[in-house]
């Protein structure tokens, strides 16, 4: 077993070594590795009279992530929901969900799907980020060819990264989002990072 460990490890060096992010693909910002940070960006696919992003965070101060012009007179007294997307954990603080209101009625997006369907057609590149985010894939800075993008009229192409079976085990995947629809597709680049901690190797 652990001769065909070590080998997997070689081959796997060997394989996401060779990961090459085309000349026209330009490096996603730093800062857009952030959830939080993207949100503000979205244009949704309906008029709102107001939305606001938030976390299940018991205090008010906290639980808002990302606010727009919420009209004075407006008092929200709905309950809320008890799931959300982006879960990571148990308990408080642990998913984010959106609070819309139109003609008075309240509007709770309150999984990965429903973020999809708020933001519509994807207008620009922290939107089709979160697009990617609510199929698994997430921003790593340190390596191209999970941080990379195209965009033209139509589409936007991504490199990106998700956890292999090990979560130390990274892979480098390439996305094309179509812009007017959000249709996703997805295929692996193969491993760009390793750590030798990892037992077991899957591309």
């Amino acid at each position: 077993m652990k001769i065909i460990t070590a080998v997997s490890i070689i081959l796997s060096n060997l394989f996401f070594a060779q990961i090459a992010v085309p000349d026209d693909f330009k490096k996603i910002p730093d800062i857009l590795d952030s959830n939080d940070l993207l949100y503000p960006f979205i244009i949704p696919d309906k008029s709102y009279d107001y939305w606001r992003v938030l976390r299940n965070d018991p205090d008010p101060d906290k639980a808002i992530i990302y606010d727009s012009q919420m009209p004075e007179s407006m008092t929200i007294n709905d309950p809320a929901p008890d799931k959300g997307f982006f879960q990571k954990c148990l308990g408080n603080a642990c998913f984010s969900y959106i609070l819309a209101c139109k003609n008075s009625h309240t509007l709770y997006f309150a999984s990965e799907r429903k973020l999809r369907d708020f933001i519509g057609t994807i207008d620009n590149l922290p939107e089709a980020l979160l697009i990617a985010k609510t199929y698994g894939f997430s921003v790593d800075t340190s390596d191209p060819s999970a941080s990379s993008y195209k965009i033209d009229d139509h589409y936007i192409y991504l490199y990106l990264s998700r956890p292999k079976n090990c979560t130390e085990v990274k892979g480098s995947y390439s996305l094309k989002i179509n812009r007017k629809t959000g249709i996703t597709e997805s295929w692996s680049n193969g491993i760009y990072s390793l750590n030798k901690d990892c037992s077991t190797i899957k591309s």
